[in-house]
């Protein structure tokens, strides 16, 4: 007894002190919430059918982006008749009528796709498709913002199959909220072997805001036909719910949806198809001097059965009382895989016309919930969440934060914002994971463990410092939780990069509400405000000189371990001062760009963090 009661005064001294030497600490609140209550669903679902439509209303929608002068855009039909047409007519009104720029051919799935290039992004153009039987579709191609201070982002996820009416309230709020870009993180349709259906109703249920602005769709498991998807890099998958990996639908069923799903998108960094000769579309789109990257978080990602032991009802879920963490962060387990984890580092370092970066993906790195379903079905780890396998995990958080990089992602139905850390807390960067557009398979993020420290001034309840079920890092700053009064926290985000400040502002707004009332309310705990340079978090264990430019502003600074040649990071600073932060004692190389100039000084000694106050480096480009 003497031991417990020595053991348990150890343990609240051992807290008391982390609580005091951390700053924005505080010790945990002794009497947390009880267990969350039952939510009642009222499904308004059925079979996906396809409207008959009066042969001029044959033109469903159409999804642009432009990036680097390259317009690309999809337009989706419905079924067209064995003697109608196959063409369907791109035009744009420069100011002096309409003017046909091409055409181009419906394929057998009803999608036609355009790709032009030297388009004059610094203006807007108002445009018209036409096909012969009288249809026509008209929006606008926006002109880059590159003059905003602010480029703001809407965020969506999870247009469940059980509501197919209209989302007339989050259209309209997402006219009045005139967003620079839309972004769908996945799961556009839930009709696993009707896509083109649900793809059409997608269509009419969104087509009044992606017609007039660049717009990111990017399909995730349930569009592409399954439940939970481990692409394990194309292979075919034996098992009913996917979990030794693989595609469960043919490779033809696959390349449809992410055809119509993403060939809008710019093209793919390496369009180099995985097995079964599966597309690919990770890519990058710069609009407005933010520099997203779509990556495809699940296409590598390898399945667990076969892999590790079974521990749970099925493969992926562990609920075994005396789970060891580590034994399932097996060696051969990936996350992204070698060619996306590629493409994030060349990326993080290219930051021409680039003031902030930001990685676009179907779900965040971490286990960011505790139940799942029911308010009663409680899971200690869900290997579908992106926290595992641990050590991909860490790699992706490791080149995402080598940029600065802020994560926008979805999937997991619970709205959450977590700083992630990788060896140590809060060392990486945010994720945003916005909440589903309609949500009836609610999750809880419900620790019953203490936390390792609070968020001061947060009076969310399981606010803090927690482990997820792999025992990776996560400060969890707000969620939107189920609750008795929003029985199924649906809703929507918005992302503002302030680019002369440099903030990130994240809101997180509820189904039907007026965002322009002046008592509507975001979810308990949003907006929350972070700084770019929040995204790598690490306290330094030095530093080296005040870099102070002579004849530039806001150059892109990138420092180099010169005994490891490996690149610590790169930013686009903010003003014409800077000191970079280092996190181990040695000689560094710094480069410097501005624009179109290079420079860099070698040999830099890092300095104590007791001596930051060091000689500057003065640089002239």
């Amino acid at each position: 007894m003497m031991r417990l009661t020595r053991l348990l005064l150890c343990a609240l001294f051992g807290l008391f002190l982390f609580s005091i030497t951390m700053p924005g600490i505080v010790p945990a609140e002794e009497n947390p919430p009880t267990e969350p209550e039952p939510i009642k669903i009222d499904r308004k679902g059925g079979k996906p059918t396809i409207p008959d439509v009066p042969r001029d209303e044959v033109i469903g929608f159409a999804l642009y982006t432009l990036h680097n002068h390259v317009l690309k855009m999809s337009v989706q039909f419905y079924p067209l008749e064995e003697n109608e047409s196959r063409d369907v007519v791109l035009e744009v009104d420069s100011g002096n009528g309409w003017k046909k720029i091409t055409t181009a051919r419906v394929d057998e799935n009803g999608l036609a796709t355009f790709r032009l290039q030297n388009w004059n992004d610094s203006r807007r153009y108002p445009y018209r498709l036409s096909h012969a039987g009288g249809s026509e579709y008209t929006g606008v191609i926006r002109e880059n913002p590159i003059d905003k201070e602010e480029i703001v982002v809407a965020g969506f996820t999870g247009n469940s199959n059980s509501d197919r009416s209209p989302r007339t309230d989050v259209v309209e709020n997402i006219k009045k909220l005139d967003p620079d870009l839309l972004f769908f993180s996945g799961d556009q349709s839930y009709d696993h072997k009707e896509h083109t259906a649900a793809w059409l109703l997608f269509g009419r249920q969104f087509g009044e805001i992606i017609k007039d602005r660049p717009t990111i769709t990017i399909p995730d498991d349930h569009d592409v036909g399954q439940g939970n998807l481990w692409g394990e890099g194309g292979k075919v998958s034996h098992l009913p719910g996917g979990a030794d990996g693989g595609y469960i639908m043919s490779a033809e069923y696959v390349n449809m949806v992410q055809k119509a799903q993403a060939s809008h998108l710019p093209d793919p960094y390496d369009p180099t198809p995985i097995e079964q000769d599966i597309s690919v579309y990770y890519t990058n789109l710069n609009w407005g001097d933010i520099d997203f990257a779509v990556i495809e978080d699940r296409k590598w990602k390898t399945g667990p059965a076969g892999l590790i032991p079974k521990q749970g009802p099925r493969p992926d879920h562990i609920n075994n009382p005396n789970y060891d963490p580590t034994t399932v962060d097996v060696p051969e387990a990936r996350l992204l895989g070698s060619r996306q984890l590629k493409f994030l580092h060349e990326w993080g370092q290219d930051w021409d016309q680039a003031e902030m970066k930001v990685v676009l993906s179907q779900t965040i790195f971490g286990g960011g919930a505790h139940i799942h379903g029911k308010s009663d079905s409680r899971l200690l780890a869900d290997l579908d969440s992106n926290g595992w396998p641990q050590a991909g995990r860490a790699r992706a958080l490791e080149e995402i934060r080598r940029c600065f990089g802020f994560h926008l992602a979805g999937d997991q139905h619970l709205a959450t914002v977590i700083h992630h850390g990788v060896h140590s807390w809060e060392d990486s960067g945010f994720s945003f994971c916005v909440p589903s557009i309609v949500n009836y398979y609610g999750r809880w993020w419900w620790p019953l463990e203490e936390p390792e420290g609070r968020l001061e001034g947060n009076d969310l309840p399981f606010a803090g410092q927690f482990y997820d079920g792999f025992r990776n890092k996560l400060t969890m700053h707000a969620y939107a939780n189920p609750t008795s009064e929003n029985f199924n926290a649906a809703g929507f985000g918005i992302v503002r990069f302030n680019k002369k400040s440099r903030q990130i502002t994240m809101e997180c707004w509820p189904r039907h509400v007026d965002v322009e009332d002046p008592d509507a309310k975001q979810f308990e705990g949003w907006p929350i405000v972070i700084q770019q340079e929040d995204n790598y978090a690490r306290k330094p264990l030095g530093w080296l000189p005040e870099l102070q430019f002579e004849n530039a502003t806001n150059p892109v600074v990138q420092v180099v371990d010169e005994y490891l040649d490996e690149i610590v990071y790169t930013i686009r600073i903010n003003g014409n001062s800077w000191q970079p932060p280092v996190f181990r004692e040695a000689t560094y190389t710094i480069r410097f760009k501005s624009d179109g100039k290079t420079k860099s000084v070698e040999h830099i000694e890092s300095l104590p963090l007791d001596q930051r106050d060091a000689e500057p480096l003065k640089i002239r480009f």
